[in-house]
């Protein structure tokens, strides 16, 4: 009797911590290292630090401070995503400042958490992340609604388009849709694309709002 072979298990997700505070990075290091499928692969002091961690480690998630000095969080983050689109962010800061959060999203980030976040909900917004899922702090997701400005619609979107729309704003992945509608992720991320374009909008993130904002989905409904 032959046996199937176990299924190998995913490769854990490569991290870079990056804050202009030794103290911070040492904690954040210390409880994601209790996570086996989180690898802490390095560390940067300042945006420009990060830029070229980034580009000889190649993380999969970079956990980004936004104030910090030589390049702060926001610009680095602009440039990371421009150079690394495969790389997510996650802006990580002790204020909800309304023009950090709207920079950071703007910028390219995927999430947006608060220091004081637990230990469980960063690591379940760095798994997220890795698969393109959006998380964001409640007051943050209520003040970028609120003031969320991105978008223009050039082109109606398909019934379909507007279900995908729907299931990212509720933080899916393009796995989760797939699954979701029967089809490909192959698919999936033509309807993103297309979607994205007709809305005039760079990111998953800003989809996410721009459904909010216009009623497309509901804040109750979205993991944040």
């Amino acid at each position: 009797m032959t046996h199937d072979p176990a299924p190998t298990p995913p490769a854990p997700v490569r991290v870079l911590l990056v804050d202009d505070h030794a103290v911070v990075r040492q904690g954040l290091r210390l409880f994601l290292g209790l996570d086996p499928h989180i690898d802490v692969i390095g560390e940067a002091a300042n945006g420009e630090e990060a830029l070229q961690a980034a580009a000889s480690l190649r993380p999969d998630v970079v956990i980004m401070d936004l104030m910090m000095p030589v390049m702060d969080g926001i610009t680095a983050t602009r440039t990371l995503k421009r150079q690394h689109p495969d790389t997510e962010v996650i802006a990580l800061t002790s204020t909800l400042e309304e023009h950090k959060v709207n920079g950071a999203i703007e910028a390219g980030a995927i999430s947006y958490m608060l220091k004081d976040a637990s230990s469980d909900t960063l690591a379940d917004a760095i798994h997220a992340a890795a698969r393109g899922e959006v998380r964001l702090h409640p007051e943050a997701a209520k003040r970028l609604v609120r003031d969320f400005r991105g978008g223009e619609m050039r082109e109606s979107l398909t019934p379909k388009e507007t279900i995908v729309l729907q299931l990212l704003a509720h933080g899916y992945s393009n796995r989760d849709i797939a699954t979701d509608q029967g089809v490909s992720e192959a698919t999936v991320k033509t309807h993103v694309s297309r979607l994205l374009s007709k809305l005039g909008l760079d990111s998953r993130t800003q989809a996410a709002l721009y459904a909010l904002k216009h009623g497309i989905a509901t804040l109750d409904g979205v993991n944040v």
